[in-house]
């Protein structure tokens, strides 16, 4: 029989050279650095966030639920029993008209005013950066200074504004004991300080808006205010929906202005301007003492604020896109 020799195979494979194994791990190192960095980056935010943030949020959340005494500290789980007690009581329902008066009162002037502010700023004017910074300065003013300035001037018996009107045969205003004088005379107090900030943030916006589309606006004829109604407000409004939900959080959590209106912070004798967080402050630090429920409120407050961030958000972005969709023809 004939037999075959086997012949020794010999294998070829063996350890990759350093070289294929550097470039591996390199394009290694670079996938995870293109997908993880982004996120690297971001994260000192969500960690601040979690820690000042969403923490006291849920811890707030907590302590609503447990009768939770100043001096006493934690107490007994009581459940919703801190919100149904808060809701009941009167004075939550004046503070909750009081706050959405000065809000309305405030913010509804205050986002027009900017609007025009920013639209002269942006005009052709000698010393620019003069102006600019001019209208900045109220926001420089402590809140509690601009307070106790506006407290005066809105004085009953000696204020300048009293004073003012009576050369114009206007009787005194009862800044202080009228409920809604009180409250157009702290809503100018939040104008006077945030009015010439978001003007700013308009006029930024406005100089982002390509020069092309007045250029064409001049040639089809159109009027300097033609052009402020047809080009300028609807490019401005992804801006509008920010300063305008940024109001709303302010506008509803505000507290500086009304507390400092008089020498006693309560919000007038019959809590005539008396904000929702002033009453969360009164319930915490007053005669209850009751954290529990001034916790309540804040959570109160929060859901109020988001209800009210959604349905301006839902209504400017809708005016938006119906702009968008129905764009009008050529200014005229």
């Amino acid at each position: 029989m004939a037999t075959t020799a086997a012949t020794p195979t010999t294998s070829t494979a063996g350890p990759p050279p350093p070289d294929s194994r550097r470039t591996r791990l390199r394009n290694l190192r670079g996938k995870i650095d293109v997908k993880l960095s982004p996120y690297l980056y971001i994260s000192p935010f969500f960690i601040l966030f979690a820690i000042i943030g969403l923490f006291p949020l849920v811890y707030t959340a907590y302590v609503s639920m447990h009768d939770w005494h100043l001096i006493g500290g934690q107490g007994d789980f009581v459940g919703l029993a801190n919100y149904v007690d808060v809701v009941q009581q009167p004075r939550f329902a004046t503070a909750l008209r009081n706050t959405f008066s000065i809000f309305l009162l405030s913010s509804i002037p205050q986002v027009i005013t900017a609007i025009v502010i920013a639209a002269v700023l942006d005009a052709n004017l000698r010393a620019k950066t003069f102006w600019r910074m001019g209208v900045l300065l109220p926001y420089v003013v402590a809140p509690v200074a601009a307070a106790l300035i506006f407290s005066r001037l809105f004085a009953d018996q000696s204020g300048m504004i009293n004073a003012l009107l009576g050369y114009i045969g206007i009787d005194p205003i009862r800044w202080h004991s009228d409920a809604f004088a009180s409250h157009i005379a702290i809503a100018s107090m939040v104008n006077f300080r945030w009015t010439g900030y978001n003007a700013l943030i308009f006029l930024a916006a406005m100089q982002a808006i390509p020069r092309d589309l007045y250029e064409a606006a001049v040639i089809d004829g159109a009027s300097r205010v033609r052009q402020f109604f047809s080009v300028t407000v609807p490019l401005l409004r992804p801006t509008i929906i920010f300063i305008v939900i940024t109001s709303t959080i302010g506008g509803l959590q505000i507290f500086d202005e009304p507390r400092m209106y008089d020498q006693y912070g309560l919000g007038g004798a019959d809590r005539q301007w008396m904000t929702v967080t002033m009453f969360l402050y009164e319930l915490g630090w007053g005669a209850q003492k009751s954290f529990g429920r001034a916790a309540a409120v804040a959570w109160l407050l929060f859901l109020i604020i988001v209800a009210v961030g959604l349905i301006n958000f839902t209504i400017t972005r809708r005016i938006a896109s119906s702009g968008a969709a129905h764009p009008k023809g050529g200014a005229r």
